[in-house]
């Protein structure tokens, strides 16, 4: 029995919808049923009421399982307030599904991490991110961490937060001069390498792999790409950082999605990358370019 975290987010729901398509019937843990019936398989699927911030719940979501995916986390791209805490579900949360695993018996707990997480400011992102995998790290469960840079696929917080932003703003604001680089990986490929640790824990039980695709892109560059993807031609106004995290302030106070968060703009202060043939050598198949995937399904 698998038991995916977060079922109806965007990694969830592919991995949820991977192995029905696989035959095997995955135990999608979603805090809210209706909104997951609309998102994920009708047939192969079991659904569980559970809520990583609400211990209680999490018991009988668990009972049975051998191996959990946790991919219950609130992303960066997301605004936070009421009912929405980074803290709260991406560090306890954590924590709570740790002690309610153990009661269960669960075997094993496979992490969808971050590129790039590690120690920071106390009430930064990224610090949050960085306590969730210590807490996977000293669980006493046997453990992998997948950690991919930013991902692609239709409904990609990331992208998509970049287009709309293209589409919202007469000119398009950049975060810094555009020469911090990222690595986007599909969210496709993504599933497959988290599946394989998931499914092989003598080879990967105790690792964290960092993943990227093939491309390693400036955030220039990257604007640049989406907006001939999109057919639009926009002005790009570099700017500090600081005048970013003003600029995002502002749409989280007018907005109900912002297209980019404070929190966001974190992930623009380093290159987001790793190796180029990460995919490749620690899980033996290649993975699909940004540019491909444009090409044949544009911006979604």
């Amino acid at each position: 029995m698998i038991v995916i975290t977060g079922a109806d987010g965007f990694v969830g729901r592919h991995i949820v919808a991977r192995l029905a398509a696989e035959g095997e019937r995955p135990r999608a843990m979603v805090r809210g049923p209706e909104r997951a019936r609309r998102v994920l398989p009708a047939n192969g699927v079991e659904l569980a009421q559970g809520d990583t911030t609400r211990p209680e719940t999490l018991d009988a979501a668990l009972d049975g399982a051998e191996t959990v995916i946790h991919c219950a986390f609130v992303v960066a791209n997301r605004k936070q307030g009421p009912g929405v805490s980074y803290y709260a579900t991406n560090v306890r949360g954590t924590k709570n599904l740790v002690a309610a695993a153990k009661r269960a018996g669960v075997r094993r707990i496979v992490v969808m991490g971050g590129l790039g997480t590690k120690p920071s400011r106390r009430d930064a992102y990224l610090q949050g991110r960085y306590e969730a995998d210590e807490a996977i790290r000293q669980s006493g469960l046997a453990w992998s961490i997948i950690a991919p840079s930013v991902q692609f696929g239709p409904g990609s917080p990331f992208i998509v937060g970049l287009a709309d932003l293209i589409r919202s703003m007469p000119v398009v604001p950049m975060i810094g001069s555009g020469g911090r680089t990222f690595q986007p990986i599909w969210v496709e490929d993504v599933v497959t390498c988290t599946l394989k640790m998931a499914r092989e824990p003598d080879r990967y039980d105790g690792r964290t792999i960092e993943v990227g695709g093939p491309e390693i892109i400036t955030y220039a560059h990257l604007l640049d790409l989406l907006m001939r993807t999109m057919r639009v031609k926009k002005l790009k106004l570099p700017g500090p950082v600081p005048f970013a995290r003003i600029g995002a302030g502002m749409m989280e106070l007018a907005l109900p999605r912002p297209p980019i968060t404070r929190a966001a703009i974190g992930l623009f202060t380093f290159d987001n990358v790793t190796d180029r043939d990460a995919v490749e050598r620690n899980f033996g198949f290649q993975p699909m370019s940004l540019r491909d995937y444009l090409a044949q399904h544009g911006v979604a």
